[in-house]
């Protein structure tokens, strides 16, 4: 490999890695301000009634799915499984050498709220969810910004997908 080769693989690597701790750092703010200054359930209009901020625990997984499953298989599907392909992910991307960059882009969004949200998991039990969107008959369950950020990265895989563009992860 070329220095000049082993300095774009390095630069790529920096950037994959800054990222995806990027969207780690503003999911984890985000919650931490709103689980020390926004009560439990309160309801606070952020933009009229169409954007609006809460505070909910999430015990299942998005929309509340699979709250109610035995503990065991609660681990298993909501941290065990996603550990592991998060970190699958996560190595198959700092081991890539040529990757679209829109690619690494959207990988490490889906990678970074990923982890987010399993910090939450881990750590307390529950996700910290706390946006809403309601506009006309269109109205969201309650999310968070590792969420936005999954949602992102995977709207972006598939536009990429969708434009012919390789997904080579």
């Amino acid at each position: 490999m070329t220095l000049s080769l082993r300095n774009k693989v390095l630069f790529s690597r920096l950037v994959i890695i800054f990222l995806v701790l990027l969207n780690i750092g503003c999911d984890q703010v985000s919650k931490r301000v709103v689980r020390e200054n926004v009560s439990h359930r309160e309801y606070i209009p952020l933009i009229k009634n169409h954007f609006i901020l809460t505070n909910v625990e999430n015990t299942g997984a998005m929309l509340g799915f699979g709250a109610n499953f035995p503990p065991t298989l609660k681990l298993i599907l909501f941290q065990v499984l996603p550990f592991a392909v998060l970190l699958v992910l996560l190595y198959r991307m700092l081991t890539k050498i040529h990757t679209n960059k829109w690619m690494i882009m959207a990988f490490a969004f889906v990678i970074g709220g990923g982890i987010g949200n399993l910090i939450d998991r881990i750590a307390l039990g529950s996700v910290t969810d706390f946006f809403q969107i309601r506009l006309g008959f269109f109205k969201t369950g309650i999310f968070n910004m590792a969420d936005v950020a999954v949602t992102t990265g995977v709207l972006l895989i598939l536009f990429l997908g969708l434009v012919g563009k390789k997904i080579t992860i």
